[in-house]
């Protein structure tokens, strides 16, 4: 079970990375991941080996992929479950070292080392699947847990897809898609006039984006 945990911060998307002590792959960075027991769940053991190698307890999950190259393992036959998760970073401590790791750390997607097995595959597979999911999940919601304004939600969006949005039409399509609700509250964004505040509502079938 592996997991690509993942955080926006200081305008990046950023993952979660741990230092393995073990072999093989002795002291290279990994995803987060472990091995399911044999009276456990499928995200059940991910969240207990997120909690082991991380000290984070509480994050949602959503199915990214399966990988099950025969040769992704140099000691036997693997084949991994990949999740993603979505953290504010800012909430959460994370555990330095454990019984199986020596660090663990924040790496920005574009700065990313070589890591152990084929991890930059799963990698790779989970930014797309975040990508997808943005446009019609709440995945961003433990982001904004108080609720978000237009243009925090509209950056946010531009910083994981990687491009720009016209204001208006970005507005339009969210609006419209049914994925917000009207907190019926407002906020200063940036020092300009009151912006309304929004939280996710639903999610939707169709990619909004």
């Amino acid at each position: 079970m592996i997991s690509s945990i993942f955080t926006v911060s200081n305008g990046e998307v950023k993952v979660l990375l741990i230092k393995r002590k073990n072999n093989p792959y002795n002291n290279m960075w990994a995803l987060v991941g472990g091995a399911l027991y044999n009276n456990e769940e499928l995200e059940a053991g991910m969240k207990r080996e997120i909690k082991e190698k991380s000290g984070i307890t509480d994050i949602e999950l959503y199915f990214s992929g399966i990988f099950g190259k025969v040769n992704r393992s140099p000691v036997m036959r693997m084949v991994a479950t990949s999740y993603i998760g979505v953290i504010d970073k800012e909430k959460v401590e994370i555990m330095k070292e454990t019984l199986k790791t020596s660090n663990a750390d924040w790496f920005s997607i574009t700065n990313i080392p070589k890591l152990a097995y084929d991890h930059n595959e799963i990698l790779n597979q989970a930014l797309e699947t975040l990508r997808e999911k943005i446009g019609y999940t709440d995945i961003l919601k433990s982001l904004f847990p108080n609720g978000f304004t237009l243009p925090e939600i509209q950056q946010t969006y531009e910083i994981i897809l990687g491009k720009e949005f016209d204001r208006r039409n970005f507005r339009k399509k969210l609006l419209n898609s049914g994925m917000l609700s009207d907190t019926n509250k407002t906020v200063i964004f940036k020092g300009n006039k009151p912006a309304k505040l929004y939280k996710f509502n639903a999610i939707k079938n169709k990619n909004v984006f």
